[in-house]
């Protein structure tokens, strides 16, 4: 790939990263008057004050705004980053049973008290930047306080963490994550995301039982999770690991091929970062075949028989614009690079929305807006394409490096 070539979508990411995302959510999703966010806000930016709102797109956006002031220093950054930390702290935290609640009401009410591990994990991975980014010690304190519940809590027999308890992490009978999820012990999301954070705390706190922990998740997705033959994940199992169920996230399988290479990096492992680079590649071979369109979209499931649901939302054209570029990283492989370009191609073309920022949440197979669906909610959130920015802007800047070798 020409480094002009290159350089042109470094510039076009990071573009749309700071002149587009990162400026949105200052200047549209931050409620001046209660030091809090906003819940809800539609395309056409009305906003719902009444809207419920999630630790997860509080702990969401501390991630993104603390990542992008690590990498830029922006003072406007790190001010989102306080105001993010401060409404987690003071809002969502249980001061009694530790942890995060899953959601409050508009006027801070608890609403649903219950113990989401996937909402932990990412209050943890949150609460980690916010400390790599600014030095400050009581966040990473409370980052180590999470780990150590999930691992006090969570972890199932057989293997693995369980999905949800309740306040005082008590077992409940509905674990489900979303009412689009089944109601399972295990999930790969859950997983996948517990990975990430540990990944990440890990490079910040050296703990040998933390490094143990990742270690043993990896081994657990490489085990359970991830079908070698297929090159994808499952999504639900039973305790005892038995899948619930054939279908395949297309997005989750290119995230994870990424995240799976990064946790095993970070475990220092050559044996097994060999064997989780190989199956990388195989994932993004078999997600650049059966789940991007000839647009470069790519579609949000497929199963045994074929495409299952053809939209194509935010989020998987994000991970897939990182996964690709990771697996050129490990490939050199030109075919990777432009995959993740013609997917970034198609974001530019179809989900960034030009009138009022930030992107839509997705597109219909012919490129039709899903009106109905909210810009800002409690899954739509600056995560998912804010990383994209920050990840594809650092590894193209390192692939423009002279020193770049595969």
């Amino acid at each position: 790939m020409s480094p002009s070539v290159t350089t042109d979508y470094l510039n076009r990411i990071e573009d749309d990263l700071r002149q587009n995302v990162l400026p949105f959510w200052i200047d549209r999703v931050v409620n001046r008057d209660g030091g809090t966010f906003f819940g809800s806000i539609s395309n056409d930016l009305t906003v719902d004050p009444s809207a419920e709102r999630g630790a997860l797109l509080t702990s969401r956006i501390l991630w993104t705004y603390a990542a992008a002031y690590a990498s830029y220093g922006d003072p406007d950054y790190l001010a989102m980053a306080d105001h993010a930390y401060g409404d987690l702290m003071s809002r969502f935290h249980d001061g009694v049973n530790g942890g995060f609640y899953w959601s409050i009401a508009a006027d801070g009410a608890v609403l649903r008290d219950r113990k989401q591990v996937y909402g932990q994990a990412f209050a943890l991975y949150a609460l980690a930047e916010y400390h790599g980014a600014t030095g400050k010690l009581e966040p990473l304190d409370q980052a180590i306080a999470v780990y150590r519940l999930i691992e006090k809590h969570a972890k199932a027999r057989h293997g693995g963490y369980l999905e949800a308890f309740g306040r005082a992490w008590e077992p409940i009978a509905d674990m489900r994550l979303s009412e689009v999820d089944m109601n399972e012990p295990k999930s790969q999301n859950t997983h996948l995301h517990i990975m990430e954070a540990y990944t990440r705390l890990l490079a910040l706190w050296p703990d040998p039982g933390l490094k143990a922990a990742l270690l043993e998740i990896v081994d657990t997705m490489l085990l359970h999770i991830v079908d070698p033959a297929t090159g994808h994940l499952g999504l639900f199992f039973a305790e005892d690991w038995s899948p619930r169920s054939d279908r395949v996230s297309y997005g989750h399988d290119i995230e994870a091929a990424w995240l799976l290479v990064r946790a095993a990096e970070a475990l220092g492992d050559p044996g097994l970062l060999s064997r989780i680079k190989a199956l990388a590649l195989k994932i993004a071979d078999v997600t650049l075949r059966e789940g991007v369109d000839s647009d470069g979209g790519v579609y949000n499931q497929g199963g045994p028989r074929g495409l299952t649901d053809t939209n194509k939302e935010w989020w998987p054209q994000a991970e897939a614009v990182v996964g690709f570029m990771d697996a050129f990283r490990l490939s050199g492989e030109d075919r990777y690079l432009e995959a993740a370009f013609r997917t970034w191609d198609f974001i530019e073309l179809r989900l960034v929305d030009r009138l009022r920022g930030e992107w839509f949440r997705g597109v219909t197979r012919d490129g039709r807006v899903l009106d109905n669906e909210l810009k800002v909610s409690f899954w739509k959130c600056p995560y998912h394409n804010g990383r994209a920015g920050l990840e594809a802007a650092r590894r193209l800047g390192d692939f423009l490096r002279p020193a770049h070798t595969h």
